[in-house]
């Protein structure tokens, strides 16, 4: 069975637990100095704070799947609508490892299909906190939705994320 998963990248993460913790009448599943997540039932949605130097709002959006045979039918899927999904096998992110597969809608939306194989201790490899801005979205859905990776023939924005 899949699930939905919901990123927001936050200011004050205290106050955005607080926020949440009260909304969904349930405290977080995993509490981490930079990083919180509720696996609720009632809606069936992986929601997931941090605070990691991104941009303030929606970083992505996902589903979560439950095998690897849910996995590669999601990548069948995404492959369909998107010629540049990008793929992260044992990749450590968000106190996890997982097996991923990254694409973008329209509108430049970044949306992570995966299928979660252990927790770990960390957030993830710090170089690739450092090259995406502190969050796990790889580069080219990163350039896609914040562009801040620069593009051929027009400068940098700034900083990342």
């Amino acid at each position: 069975m899949k699930r939905l998963h919901v990123h927001v990248a936050v200011d004050d993460l205290a106050a955005s637990i607080t926020f949440y913790s009260t909304m969904f009448a349930a405290e977080p599943t995993v509490a981490k100095a930079d990083y919180a997540k509720w696996m609720l039932d009632d809606p069936r949605v992986n929601f997931a704070i941090s605070a990691r130097g991104a941009a303030p709002g929606l970083n992505h959006l996902g589903v979560q799947v439950e095998s690897g045979e849910e996995l590669a039918e999601m990548n069948a899927r995404l492959r369909k609508l998107d010629a540049d999904v990008v793929e992260e096998m044992g990749t450590a992110c968000c106190y996890a490892r997982s097996d991923k597969y990254w694409a973008t809608d329209p509108t430049g939306i970044a949306w992570e299909t995966y299928h979660t194989l252990d927790s770990i201790p960390v957030f993830g490899h710090a170089e690739a906190s450092a090259s995406a801005g502190g969050c796990c979205v790889p580069e080219p859905a990163v350039a896609r939705v914040s562009g801040c990776i620069p593009v051929k023939g027009r400068p940098a924005a700034g900083d990342c994320c």
